[in-house]
């Protein structure tokens, strides 16, 4: 029971903080810009998430991952599907490692 109520407390304690905000901002009038700022987030945070990862796919030699995120962000910029961008950038990675 003990290790019941530590899972739902921490679930709380880690969620309430994520809830609350998207309410929040939400419910404020905010300028234009700010909402032009917070739009921009998702997409800084999983380019700081990526990049990393980008460079270290083969850890002898970062071109390669590099040139799959530039496949990676050229099949993005012809508006392919999400899925097919993914494998565009693994198939690149695959193939320069062989």
């Amino acid at each position: 029971m003990t290790i019941l109520l530590i899972i739902i407390g921490m679930s709380l304690v880690t969620m309430i903080p994520r809830i609350i905000p998207a309410f929040v901002v939400d419910k404020l009038p905010l300028w234009p810009w700010v909402h032009r700022w917070l739009n921009a987030i998702p997409y800084a945070a999983l380019g700081a998430l990526i990049f990393p990862g980008i460079l270290s796919v083969v850890p002898d030699q970062p071109i390669v991952g590099l040139i799959g995120g530039i496949v990676a962000i050229l099949l993005a910029l012809f508006g392919l599907n999400v899925v097919l961008v993914v494998i565009g950038a693994i198939i690149t990675v695959y193939l320069m490692t062989l």
